[in-house]
């Protein structure tokens, strides 16, 4: 049985961990000046390393040549707090979803003040802080505030706001961010290259789209997407169709049909969608992306060197061609239909009947804007004409 890549790819120093800079920098100096605060709190999204972080802060004011922000990899503490290393009894992982009550927190107080075993300092990782209960938080809080010198904790958690203000001011708290889908793509493209496997650029793109700025994420669907390629590797039409999104040739067919009124041709697609099986929702959503692309390129004409885009560089061409059968107003207008039809999609009796409808307006809205067009201009430009016709003068029908 393979290990999975998430687990085999784990970070051991800070140097290894990406899209993080704004955390791991400060970290690495606080650690080679030996500046360590006795608690540290790691926030952010799933998969985006507080964890591992956490194990790398440990390791790295275990190891024998430090406190340093680079472990030497040799010594017996940086051997078992290595990434799948053995473990080391003076580092404590602890989730909090599962010992989260008064009494388990009273028994980690009872056992912090005993002095590391072998280690110089004893660490505990609170992974998912914020199932803590309030008395359980309180239990703690002294302990915290004023730890014995071996004594070091990280709390790491997904929602900062539950953690009780007290607490959180005793700490230094490090913000994770999800990273960038081009971070992501390249990083995916390092671990294909190490493993082995071709892929292509377009797949991977979809890979890092599809982990929405978590690595941990990511690298699990890459586990997927190579664990069912072929002897061509990791190809686009497989990872489409694997991961369910919309192939990128029918999103510009639907574009061309909506730009050119074609209503025939987009309901023709639209049940090319259904038929194959595409979730509804699912095509709307890659649809609107598709969409906010090609309001990029009209807005930024050097976008692809901006650095805007989290596509591989050969579609960007294709994008142009699209943009140039809109407007700019146009091109708004078409997607503000396409997120509100997204939305009307959530939870449809009828999500084929919802796609339907959208794409008949899709195909309508422009002869609609025309009139608007035209009738603001009128506004605008010509004399303007009462509602109701102004009554005849008293004096003048008495004349008459």
């Amino acid at each position: 049985m393979s290990l999975a890549l998430y687990r085999k790819y784990r970070p051991g120093q800070f140097s290894d961990v990406i899209g993080q800079e704004h955390v791991t920098a400060p970290l690495s100096r606080a650690l080679d000046s030996d500046r360590i605060h006795h608690a540290y709190l790691f926030t952010g999204p799933r998969g985006c390393g507080k964890t591992s972080s956490a194990r790398i802060m440990a390791r790295s004011m275990n190891c024998e040549q430090g406190p340093t922000s680079n472990p030497c990899g040799k010594c017996e503490s940086c051997i078992n707090l290595a990434p799948n290393g053995p473990g080391s009894i003076d580092v404590i992982e602890i989730d909090a979803a599962t010992y989260r009550g008064i009494d388990d927190a009273k028994e980690l107080r009872e056992r912090a003040v005993y002095a590391p075993v072998s280690a110089r300092f004893k660490v505990y990782i609170i992974d998912e802080a914020h199932q803590l209960t309030r008395d359980a938080f309180n239990v703690l809080l002294k302990l915290v505030e004023e730890p014995p010198p071996h004594l070091r904790f990280i709390f790491a958690t997904t929602e900062p706001d539950k953690i009780i203000p007290t607490l959180r001011s005793r700490t230094h708290h490090y913000p994770f961010r999800l990273v960038s889908a081009k971070t992501l793509a390249q990083h995916m493209a390092l671990m294909c290259e190490r493993e082995g496997i071709a892929a292509d650029p377009a797949a991977l793109a979809l890979v890092a789209r599809a982990g929405a700025g978590s690595v941990r994420d990511a690298q699990s669907v890459l586990g997927q997407v190579i664990a069912g390629s072929g002897p061509d590797g990791v190809t686009y039409a497989d990872t489409v169709a694997q991961l369910g999104f919309t192939d990128e040739a029918l999103l510009s067919q639907v574009v061309v049909a909506v730009a050119n009124g074609d209503g025939a041709a987009l309901f023709t697609l639209v049940e090319q969608v259904v038929t194959s099986g595409n979730e509804p929702r699912r095509f709307a959503n890659d649809l609107l992306d598709h969409l906010r692309d090609l309001v990029v390129v009209t807005q930024v004409p050097d976008a692809a060197r901006s650095g805007l885009f989290d596509i591989p560089n050969e579609q960007i061409d294709d994008l142009v061609s699209q943009a140039k059968l809109f407007t700019p107003a146009q091109l708004v207008r078409v997607a503000d239909l396409v997120s509100s039809g997204l939305s009307e999609l959530r939870g449809a009796a009828s999500p084929k009947l919802q796609l339907e409808l959208l794409a008949a307006r899709l195909v309508t809205t422009e002869v609609t804007q025309d009139l608007i067009n035209r009738v603001e201009k009128l506004e605008q430009g010509g004399p303007r004409v009462s509602a109701t016709p102004a009554p005849v003068p008293t004096r003048a029908r008495i004349e008459a």
